[in-house]
């Protein structure tokens, strides 16, 4: 899912691509995309675009007579810019939003989303209350009055484990799976941490790096998208120091990269430097390995020889334990 770097460089583009301009209509490809039925779509064509901000992971457009649109890319939705009247075939179109400059066509927003499972989201939006309607709650770690007291509080609100706070948007606003991966790395902290128990000093690691990995990756993707539009939009990229990366070695201390899977997610950490060298808790692994589950990276190494040499080599569990 495109979490806060990826939506405000969305949001930076499109305020840079559609200043000055007007939408003409909506062309719906899915009838599943609309979630709101007032106002109807028509309401907003012929409407002058007044800009483009963030509501959590959510895009919201502006337009006169205090209309928006409100886009929820969910996972797999991405937005493109194209020539005006942009042909919407393909399976995996799902909307066009034309839009014209002093009553010239200037360009079509295509949005798609990959899958066969559809989960996009938009709604037409009439006046500020019900646009808060959409607005999670969730603090904006970067605003620039945001302090560590102002983010312990957020977090300490529940007891949840790092991980599982950082990615609530009701607490954190644009934080998901991939950014908070990072975020702890960088922070050194373990994914597991209940909100509870720690500490004033982990609190303020945690609200640091919080702030570093978000404004670090904002001008990484602004950089790359430069005067055009954003067209890789992934959480995956090369770049990161342990988000997808399982088994490849950490930029820090060079051990491999561990995951924790869990239905049909993941995520990663390194146990060097996050866990003191203590392995997470990993369904998959743990069922290949029939509940006989290592507890540090090399008793985890060693079985992993012992599978490709054969079982009759190596050193046994009980040797390992002493």
């Amino acid at each position: 899912m495109p979490e806060l770097p990826d939506i405000h460089v969305y949001v930076e583009s499109l305020e840079r691509v559609l200043r000055g301009s007007a939408l003409v209509r909506v062309r719906l490809v899915s009838a599943f995309l609309l979630r709101s039925v007032d106002p109807p779509l028509d309401a907003l064509h012929g409407r002058a675009f007044r800009g483009a901000h963030r509501l959590g992971k959510r895009i919201v457009l502006r337009f006169d007579g205090d209309l928006h649109l409100v886009l929820h890319l969910m996972i797999a939705g991405r937005l493109q810019w194209k020539k005006p009247d942009a042909s919407l075939g393909g399976r995996i179109v799902l909307a066009g939003f034309d839009f014209e400059r002093d009553g010239v066509p200037l360009g079509t927003l295509v949005l798609t989303e990959a899958g066969s499972t559809k989960r996009a989201r938009l709604h037409a939006v009439r006046g500020a209350a019900a646009l808060a309607e959409h607005d999670p709650g969730g603090l904006e770690v970067l605003d620039p009055d945001v302090e560590v007291a102002d983010f312990a509080a957020s977090l300490r609100a529940e007891n949840h484990t790092l991980k599982r706070a950082l990615t609530d948007p009701s607490l954190f606003s644009g934080i998901g799976n991939a950014y908070s991966d990072e975020i702890l790395h960088r922070a050194r902290l373990s994914p597991f941490i209940r909100t509870a128990a720690a500490s004033d000093a982990v609190v303020a690691r945690l609200f640091e790096a919080t702030r570093a990995v978000l404004a670090e990756w904002i001008e990484r993707l602004r950089a790359e998208v430069g005067d055009g539009f954003p067209s890789k939009v992934t959480a995956f990229r090369p770049e990161m120091a342990v988000h997808g990366r399982y088994r490849e070695p950490c930029p820090v201390c060079g051990d491999p990269v561990q995951r924790v899977a869990f239905a049909k997610r993941e995520f990663n950490y390194c146990a060097t430097c996050q866990t003191g060298g203590k392995l997470l808790a990993d369904r998959a692994l743990s069922n290949l390995m029939r509940g006989d589950w290592p507890r540090t990276l090399e008793e985890l190494e060693l079985r992993r020889r012992r599978g490709r040499e054969g079982p009759g080599s190596g050193t046994s569990r009980s040797d390992t334990s002493q």
